[in-house]
């Protein structure tokens, strides 16, 4: 099993960049993915079934995590290493 993290949202292999607003685009419903923040990186969610429609125990792809996760979740950040990190959280 490798370590190895896909940083990589287009073919290119760039990492996006969206600001918090361009990220609530990005909320898992309709077909669109489900990206979250947490650190100000973005992971895609949209190939976990505990993602289904772009909710995950109530809470909503298409936002900063980062507060959930630190203080609300039982796993931490911990399970993130399993998720694809595509870009970072910038401000435009």
């Amino acid at each position: 099993m490798s370590n190895h993290k896909d940083t990589s949202a287009s073919p290119g292999g760039a990492p996006i960049e969206l600001t918090l607003e361009e990220l609530a685009k990005f909320d898992g419903k309709d077909g669109r993915p489900a990206y979250v923040a947490v650190h100000d990186k973005i992971y895609d969610m949209s190939d976990s079934d505990s993602w289904y429609d772009g909710e995950h125990y109530g809470y909503e792809a298409g936002n900063d995590l980062t507060d959930i996760i630190e203080n609300e979740s039982p796993h931490g950040v911990s399970e993130l290493e399993n998720v694809p990190e595509i870009g970072r959280i910038v401000q435009r």
